[in-house]
């Protein structure tokens, strides 16, 4: 473990209560803009930066997470803070460390790191907390800020809900020290080794992709600060696509969201395999020899298919989300297994994990939780994994997927909504509910609709799936067309 670094003595403020100082923070709030819609969405609060991500907002933010995190009783060690290569990163990291050590609490920055090595360093050094600024998959100009447990998993809806009502002047009641001190913030980047040395724990000394061309896709995000490194650890031949941080680029056309890079860099090198991760590389997809996407519910698949053979798959059970194909669900039932959906988010796949005792669970967007090894989603965690996979069964990942299983043709289209509380209140559209409606029912057991509204970005994301291309193509036309008519203007 590492030891947390001591107050500094005498850094108490004499000159101000930390009641009066709660009094300040509380009196600059009515010079915020806050949405009447929650502020915690699917992964944390998120959101145009200078919009609604601004420093005062981080500050307080910081502050009041810090009050609700020590009337808690959680005010042993520092607070994990860690950034993606947003251009905006810094300053609400700034912003978020002074509101926490108003509090009187210390901050541990480790600047540029994926999320997950947030969620790994808070729980293994006795952090009370970690704090990730990043909008994950979303593009340069927004951002957000996720907290953490001191057991590496999501913040609790609980206490999520007490920080965002004193953000609101409503603050439940804290038992504020009087003697409390100002924390302090040190910067702690050396604390990515062994967030690196945890990947490679579990495979090595036996992972050896000597002969094994991969090629990786950074985004220009937080896996440029050592995706690279844990590649080549294990021998295997590496190129790097958009392998700096630049938080101009950071996601934009490159990345898990936009595959054609990778796909046309396998292509001209002839890689076995590749993965792109999303800016805080917390999620990850891979794409064959071949240039075939292997995405989430294909790796939930085949990595639930090797730990089920293994012994290692308690119940038989995989844990995914109504995203979930259907040719993958009906596979996956004929090698005698379950799958278990829920709403979509990493933490509600979490929950119902611990929840059934499952070991495997992830989203199809490449959002893969093994809790052998990790609490949270980790795509260096799952590339790693997968390349061990393939190495194991002496084949190709190309192979592999030729002797999984086929989906059923599913189309996603978002549909952008700037207006918040009609993109959350979208079921009171009666002619979107509808057209829902006369689709289930056309579709039967043989297709399904699924329309929902984004908690990281402002959209509406409308899904459909069948056995056919010809009927998805019908319904999602005719309920992306109304979802545009009605709510986007």
């Amino acid at each position: 473990m590492v030891n947390s670094v001591p107050k500094t003595p005498g850094s108490s403020n004499p000159g101000q209560s930390p009641d009066r100082r709660s009094e300040v923070f509380t009196s600059s709030l009515g010079g915020l803009h806050l949405p009447n819609t929650p502020l915690f969405g699917t992964d944390g609060i998120r959101g145009k930066a200078g919009e609604l991500l601004t420093a005062p907002l981080a500050m307080e933010v910081g502050y009041w997470a810090g009050q609700v995190f020590r009337a808690e009783g959680l005010d042993q060690g520092p607070v994990v803070v860690g950034q993606d290569s947003r251009n905006s990163g810094h300053m609400l990291a700034t912003a978020l460390s002074a509101g926490l050590t108003s509090a009187g609490l210390d901050v541990w920055q480790v600047g540029l790191c994926p999320t997950p090595a947030v969620a790994y360093l808070a729980e293994s050094c006795d952090a009370l907390g970690g704090i990730m600024i990043s909008a994950s998959h979303n593009p340069p100009q927004d951002n957000g800020i996720k907290f953490f447990g001191s057991d590496g998993t999501k913040l609790t809806t609980d206490l999520q809900a007490k920080i965002e009502a004193a953000l609101r002047g409503h603050p439940p009641h804290l038992d504020i020290c009087p003697n409390a001190h100002w924390g302090q913030c040190y910067y702690r980047p050396e604390l990515i080794n062994r967030y690196a040395s945890f990947l490679h724990e579990p495979l090595m000394p036996g992972l050896n992709l000597a002969g094994m061309t991969v090629i990786l896709d950074l985004a220009w995000g937080s896996a440029t600060c050592l995706g690279e490194e844990v590649f080549r650890a294990t021998g295997a031949r590496v190129i790097t696509l958009h392998g700096l941080p630049n938080g101009d680029r950071i996601n934009v056309d490159c990345g898990s969201t936009h595959l054609d890079p990778l796909k046309a860099a396998i292509k001209s090198t002839g890689a076995d395999l590749g993965f792109a991760f999303d800016g805080d590389a917390d999620r990850v997809m891979a794409v064959d020899g071949q240039g075939r996407v292997v995405d989430g519910d294909y790796i939930l698949y085949l990595w639930g298919q090797y730990l089920q053979q293994q012994d290692r798959l308690p119940e038989q059970t995989l844990v995914s989300t109504v995203m979930a194909n259907l040719g993958f669900e009906r596979a996956w039932e004929k090698l005698g297994g379950t799958l278990v959906r829920t709403k979509v988010g990493d933490q509600y796949v979490h929950a119902e994990m611990v929840k059934r005792g499952a070991k495997l669970g992830g989203e199809q967007s490449g959002h893969i939780l093994c809790h052998h090894y990790s609490l949270t989603g980790d795509g260096l965690l799952t590339a790693l994994h997968l390349a061990a996979l393939v190495q194991r069964l002496g084949g190709s990942l190309a192979t592999l997927l030729d002797q999984s299983f086929k989906t059923y043709p599913q189309q996603l289209q978002n549909v952008r909504v700037t207006d918040r509380e009609r993109r959350l209140n979208w079921q009171d559209c009666q002619p979107l509910q509808r057209a829902i409606e006369a689709a289930e029912q056309a579709m039967g057991t043989e297709g399904r609709v699924l329309v929902r509204a984004s908690g990281t970005e402002p959209v509406i994301r409308v899904m459909v799936e069948a056995m056919h291309q010809d009927t998805v193509d019908h319904w999602m036309q005719h309920i992306v067309g109304l979802a545009s008519k009605h709510l986007a203007t």
